[in-house]
């Protein structure tokens, strides 16, 4: 059986100057992500979900329990400072605010900056700005200032700088909350195509529940714990669960359970826009 990409162990932690009355922002959760997946992980403001991110991605240090990148304990106070360099460029993250993570004037100065610090070779370089900045759509915008692209191209753009790095794994923590519709329609498409075309492990926080709807595996917290764990369509089975901690279900998922309770008979489950149509369908005889 092959290992996990990441293992995290009972990991707890809480920021300086918390209440030590109060439980800690994680507490001792417990979560494996294999290779390949496409993980969401939902949660209220607070529950916990951005210091998981930097948890993994080794910005922050649990206070307790471990983390394994690659079959790595990353908590071993043992490890090197190169250790985590080289750790860290399996496990790239993409942040909420995209001009927060661009530090070039030109596209592909930015696009070059992580392959830069790797110590690589121009010609590699080259090849990955212009492979990567193909791959997110915006190749032709090579030579202009990201300060005057849109939000949904700014934030491809510091999708690409990530994948130069040619990561493992990528971390979005809410890389859409700040778009327009069509910048997180765009950046979605990013997302899924990377996952599904590139095999690439993607962990994806977020609190719109559609886009959450369209990963392989949702892990929801609350209060630092994992309260839910499955697929998107066992998760969004548990609506009184997931409104008790202050979240919603998708307006197709919520539309199925409402039919049901009129008496309406629908087979199986919906978690996005084509599975309640197509079930729709279905039950009036018209697949």
């Amino acid at each position: 059986m092959n290992e996990p990409l990441i293992k995290a162990e009972n990991i707890s932690y809480r920021y300086d100057g918390d209440d030590l009355n109060k439980s800690p922002v994680l507490n001792e959760l417990s979560i494996d992500i294999k290779e390949g997946e496409f993980i969401a992980i939902l949660g209220h403001n607070g529950s916990g979900k951005s210091t998981l991110a930097k948890l993994l991605n080794m910005i922050l240090v649990p206070v307790t329990g471990k983390i394994y990148i690659l079959g790595k304990d990353i908590t071993d106070e043992n490890i090197t400072d190169e250790d985590i360099l080289t750790l860290r460029k399996d496990v790239g993250m993409v942040f909420q605010n995209p001009d927060n993570q661009l530090v070039a004037t030109v596209v592909e100065d930015d696009v070059a900056f992580g392959p830069e610090n790797l110590g690589l070779p121009s010609e590699e370089i080259r090849e990955r700005v212009d492979k990567v900045l193909k791959g997110v759509g915006m190749y032709e915008y090579a030579k202009h200032e990201p300060h005057r692209l849109s939000g949904g191209q700014k934030q491809r753009i510091a999708i690409a700088g990530v994948l130069a790095m040619e990561p493992k794994c990528i971390i979005f923590d809410e890389s859409t909350a700040m778009l327009d519709p069509i910048g997180r329609r765009d950046v979605m498409n990013s997302i899924i195509e990377l996952n599904r075309e590139k095999g690439m492990t993607v962990i994806m926080i977020t609190h719109y529940m559609e886009e959450a709807a369209l990963a392989d595996r949702i892990i929801v917290l609350d209060d630092g714990n994992a309260i839910l764990d499955g697929t998107p369509e066992y998760v969004f089975e548990h609506e009184e669960l997931l409104r008790s901690c202050g979240l919603n279900i998708p307006q197709c998922t919520e539309l199925v359970h409402r039919l049901r309770e009129k008496g309406i008979k629908l087979d199986g489950d919906c978690a996005t826009v084509e599975a309640c149509a197509e079930m729709i369908l279905k039950s009036l005889g018209k697949e």
